[in-house]
Order: C-alpha cells, then structure tokens, then sequence
C-alpha cells in the first residue's frame, strides 16, 4: 500500500487526533472524509444542493440528500394543509417531501374573527386564543416522475412534469 505524508498545521493537530480516536485509524477517517467530500463536491458543481429535511412528528428527525428542487406547492382544506417540495436527486429519483398539519383552530369567543377582516377593525381583544396541532412530515422516494401522480396535487405533478427533463445547471458560454 502506498504511503502519502500529510502535513498537519499545529491549530490542525486537535481535530486530527481527535479524527483517530473516533475513526481507531486516521487513514480511515482521512478516506471517509475525502469520500463524503469527494461526492458533495461533484454534485454541487453538477447543480445539485445538500437538502436537509425535517421528517417524523413535531420536531421530528432531519434526512439529509443531494439533490435540486423542481416545484413547490400545498393544499388546504378544513382540517389542515399540506406543503409538498418535489426534488431531483443526483441518482435521478425523484424525492417528495410533504409536511402535513392540522390547521389551527380559534377560542369559542373568537367567532366574530370567521367572518372577514373588517370585523377584525376596532375589534382587537387581548383575550383572543388559537391552537395548533404538530404536524408530521414524511419523506417519499420513487424512481419515476409516474409514481409521483398520486402522491402530490395535479397540478404541481404539471410543474414537476415541466420540470423533470431540465438540467439541474446550463452552462453559457457567454
């Protein structure tokens, strides 16, 4: 196996010694790191961004991918809504992410404020109250622009259909 000599500044010396107890070898953590910074490199001169997400109940966990966003959009209803961001990933799937929550509801005393702005005017009352159920967002991947149609409203489907075949950069030669 080749051997390659690495000059560490001594500001560097911590992180380097630090980088072996959690790896039990420093050519292994130097390789993971090179690898991960290897990969994240080339998709971001390719176009594509570190998207991190929010997935789970409430505050939930994060999932982190490579990718270049398509459409955004969302529905409402009486319930709740939903917001859905539509992605590309570097692998060509295509990646959903939809963030439910159930919409808030106001005090029993507050249905004055149901009827439009102008009951609003003159009305403000400092005993006002509302309440807002934790969401839950969910993370879809799927390998085709067709396994999304009944996931996501049609016509944000139209703007991802719109979209798919883009480049995630055009370079000019201007």
């Amino acid at each position: 196996m080749p051997n390659k000599t690495i000059y560490v500044s001594d500001d560097d010396l911590p992180l380097y010694k630090r980088a072996q107890e959690l790896a039990g070898n420093l050519s292994s953590a130097i390789s993971i790191a090179l690898r991960k910074y290897v990969e994240m490199e080339e998709g971001r001169l390719e176009g594509y961004d570190e998207i991190t997400v929010r997935v789970g109940r409430g505050t939930g966990r994060k999932q982190r991918f490579s990718g270049v966003l398509l459409a955004e959009g969302g529905r409402s209803s009486s319930t709740g809504y939903e917001a859905f961001q539509v992605y590309r990933s570097r692998t060509g799937k295509f990646v959903l992410h939809a963030d439910r929550r159930n919409q808030f509801k106001q005090g029993a005393d507050d249905e004055r404020y149901l009827t439009g702005w102008r009951s609003w005017v003159g009305n403000w009352s400092s005993d006002q109250s509302w309440s807002m159920a934790q969401g839950e967002a969910s993370l879809y991947v799927v390998d085709t622009i067709d396994q999304l149609r009944e996931l996501i409203p049609e016509d944000l489907y139209e703007l991802v259909e719109e979209a798919a075949d883009q480049p995630a950069v055009e370079d000019l030669d201007i």
